[in-house]
């Protein structure tokens, strides 16, 4: 339960499910949450990075030591609330100050009852994460704070990232349409299993009109939006339980409807396929991940929030159900798979944001390949 009063002097305390705990002051709402802890290592965007729905049921760590100074404002969330499940940062700014600011971050969790810890040595938490990996978290201030040992039976008996099916939780119930910027060319169906509002934007910029519809929606449904092209969204969760966009993903291969997938699209990608899929131990999260596109050989810098990653040999070419695959993409610092490709039809996909608010833009230009696959597939 979260009492949703200001905290900033009452007591607070993180405790991980190996046992190690960190206490500091509590930072937004008063009371316990608990979820996934993870570290993003992004200097700034830290509002968008709390608007994600990729981050449902996550502990969000900041690697950057100050956290708040620009506020929150009204325009730059990347969906209708915060969806982390607690926040952990080390020194929040005591007052905003930027022109856009309406509000402190502070107050914005409070709002929205995000249960937050600040004052906490995120270095040493996040290199317990790196070496430990990824845990279950909880954070308890106030009155929610007991002896440790019960604490840590509390976080113990907290559901855990894998097997987790998560996308139709925070996906839209209803299909809506962002409208083409300007003249339109393509119709695009989007499936939504968690996306980010710049997503259709920097679609709709480019002359496309975006249906977005929600993660369950039916082949029928798709194609009832006559599209030109079909997109799947970043979203939250472990892919092993996404057997119905799998499902969905190779009815649309099955129609060689050009095809673009992020982040969790990736996995689906990789799963309709018939690549596995596998739990990293602590994740990419950030806007710093370099990547290097193996069909240019340009390396770009990318925003990240991925768990879980596809299992596709990095030194062959697959034959798949749907023709030749081959991994298009790999981070560098990991040799990690960050994209696929299909070589006779068109569809392709990445592991992290090209859309990219608060940045980088590196990644922009895969936008500018899936409306290239459109327009070969219309001539």
């Amino acid at each position: 339960m979260t009492i949703s009063t200001r905290g900033a002097q009452a007591p607070a305390v993180l405790v991980l499910e190996d046992g190690r705990a960190f206490r500091g002051r509590a930072y937004g709402a008063v009371g316990e949450t608990f979820g996934e802890a993870v570290f993003s290592t992004g200097m700034t965007g830290y509002q968008e990075t709390l608007t994600d729905p990729s981050y449902h049921r996550q502990v969000v760590v900041m690697t950057a030591p100050h956290v708040g100074n620009t506020g929150v404002n009204d325009e730059d969330p990347e969906s209708a609330r915060i969806w982390v499940a607690g926040y952990v940062v080390r020194d929040p700014a005591r007052k905003p100050s930027n022109w856009r600011s309406q509000r402190s971050l502070d107050e914005e969790l409070v709002a929205q009852g995000v249960v937050g810890i600040s004052g906490v040595d995120t270095r040493a938490l996040t290199r317990h994460l790196r070496e430990r990996g990824a845990m279950r978290v909880g954070i308890f201030s106030g009155e929610a704070i007991a002896d440790e040992g019960t604490l840590l039976a509390r976080v113990r008996q907290a559901p855990e990232m894998t097997g987790a099916d998560l996308s139709a939780e925070v996906a839209t119930k209803e299909a809506y349409v962002v409208p083409a910027i300007g003249t339109k060319r393509f119709t695009v169906a989007a499936v939504d299993l968690g996306i980010k509002g710049m997503t259709p934007h920097r679609m709709a910029e480019r002359g496309i009109e975006v249906h977005v519809l929600p993660a369950t929606a039916t082949l029928e449904e798709v194609y009832a939006v006559q599209p030109d092209g079909v997109f799947f969204s970043n979203g939250p969760g472990d892919p092993s339980t996404a057997d119905h966009p799998v499902a969905l993903m190779r009815g649309v291969l099955g129609r060689s409807t050009p095809l673009f997938g992020i982040c969790f699209g990736n996995q689906i990608l990789g799963r309709a396929l018939g690549f596995g899929t596998y739990k990293l131990k602590y994740g990419h999260r950030g806007i710093n991940q370099p990547v290097q596109d193996r069909t240019t050989g340009k390396v770009e810098v990318t925003a990240h929030n991925h768990g879980f990653a596809v299992d596709a040999p990095l030194d062959r070419v697959s034959d798949t159900r749907f023709g030749r695959a081959e991994v298009s993409h790999v981070c560098l610092n990991d040799q990690v798979v960050e994209g696929l490709q299909l070589l006779d039809r068109p569809a392709f996909s990445v592991q992290y944001h090209p859309e990219a608010a608060a940045g980088p833009h590196d990644a922009a230009y895969l936008f500018d390949r899936f409306v290239s696959l459109m327009e070969g597939q219309r001539a």
